[in-house]
């Protein structure tokens, strides 16, 4: 059984607290201090570790000179960490960690928000249940989530629901209170799971499904329940039976869920520590195999981890992973999980590197990067590493 970390809700404090970070009004300190202390906030199920933990391998070399250009001019690793208030970053070449590091109160055993690297790990979880056969990413979302049937997701495939192009319309600025994601979490902080499902259920469409790609976190959240109705198990068990428990994790993670038994918020809410989310990482480098067992479908994240093209127009979202928008020829076949405040966890198969950015910035921007470009690091760090 999954156990519940924190049954009792959010009292007033915590509900002006969260308020706040997604308006983009919290001093430096607070900012570290809610991401840092997110699974205390609001009800969350723990994603239970194994009983053996495995040790990352640790390249015993001198780091090499990371460098990446940006506006003409040149930067280097320092920079980046200290003008993106970077807590922490864990980076692993074939495997090695060739740096480890920790800013601004992180340690080791912190568990930090995912924010919605969450969304990449949901997304993932819809792939292990395909291969079982549990899921079927051309049947409307419907066909598994009952209280969608009737409604504006009745015909929406699975597939299109990873993709984001429902067509439905939706507002995803955090910082404006009249946006749909603002609605979404004022109808979150109800703490009733029905509401949650009414309320997408309800929302206006804006183009046929298939047609228009708008990324909405609300969309991620009904991962949830289709996990819970495909494969019968509260989504933090089934990623702690196939995946948390088997890689060897330090720590036991956590997932926001709707009160005690409500669904789990699938897009937000996950948090780990970096070493677990550098796990998790690799294994989607491994091609999602553990232990010589392939979990997921073969070439999952070769599908899943493409830009798409609607109405001739490229799109950087793939399966609910991001595409780098650079062009470099460093980033080639690369694909990344994002989270608001600067949250990264960029995979480059190519490259055999990943790359691993928890911190604290000082707005939940949705890809509007007012401090170096993240993409420009990336393949900085691959160009020091080749």
């Amino acid at each position: 059984m999954s156990k519940v970390r924190n049954n009792k809700g959010m009292d007033a404090t915590g509900r002006a607290v969260l308020q706040r970070f997604y308006d983009g009004t919290m001093r430096p300190g607070e900012t570290v201090e809610c991401l840092s202390s997110y699974h205390r906030m609001h009800p969350t199920r723990t994603i239970a570790k194994g009983p053996i933990e495995k040790s990352l391998h640790v390249h015993g070399g001198a780091l090499p000179n990371i460098t990446f250009a940006q506006d003409g001019r040149t930067f280097d690793l320092y920079d980046y960490l200290a003008t993106n208030r970077v807590a922490g970053l864990l980076i692993m070449k074939r495997g090695w960690v060739v740096a480890e590091l920790y800013e601004l109160g992180l340690q080791a055993n912190t568990l930090w928000a995912s924010c919605s690297m969450a969304k990449s790990i949901a997304s993932t979880l819809v792939g292990i249940a395909v291969r079982e056969g549990a899921i079927d990413l051309a049947a409307p979302i419907s066909r598994y989530v009952a209280p969608l049937r009737g409604g504006t997701y009745d015909e929406v495939s699975v597939r299109q629901v990873l993709q984001m192009v429902s067509g439905v319309s939706w507002n995803e600025t955090y910082t404006d209170p009249t946006s749909e994601r603002r609605r979404l979490l004022e109808v979150q902080l109800t703490l009733q799971s029905d509401a949650i499902l009414a309320h997408m259920s309800g929302l206006s469409r804006a183009a046929a499904p298939g047609s228009a790609w708008i990324y909405n976190t609300g969309e991620s959240y009904l991962v949830g329940p289709l996990l819970q109705a495909a494969t019968g198990e509260d989504p933090t068990r089934y990623l702690s039976r196939k995946i948390w428990s088997r890689l060897g994790m330090e720590q036991d993670a956590t997932w926001w869920t709707v009160g005690a038994d409500g669904m789990v918020l699938a897009g937000s809410g996950m948090s780990a520590t970096l070493r677990d989310y550098a796990r998790f990482g690799q294994f989607v480098l491994d091609d999602g195999v553990i232990d010589g067992e392939a979990l997921v479908p073969t070439g999952w994240f070769a599908e899943a981890g493409v830009p798409q093209v609607i109405a001739g127009q490229r799109v950087p979202y793939g399966y609910m992973w991001w595409i780098p928008e650079l062009a470099d020829p460093m980033l080639e076949g690369s694909f990344q999980a994002e989270g608001i405040y600067g949250q990264y966890l960029h995979v480059n198969p190519r490259e055999e590197l990943l790359i691993v950015v928890l911190s604290a910035r000082p707005k939940p921007s949705f890809r509007t990067r007012v401090e170096f470009n993240d993409d420009a690091f990336f393949a900085g760090v691959a160009r020091a590493l080749r």
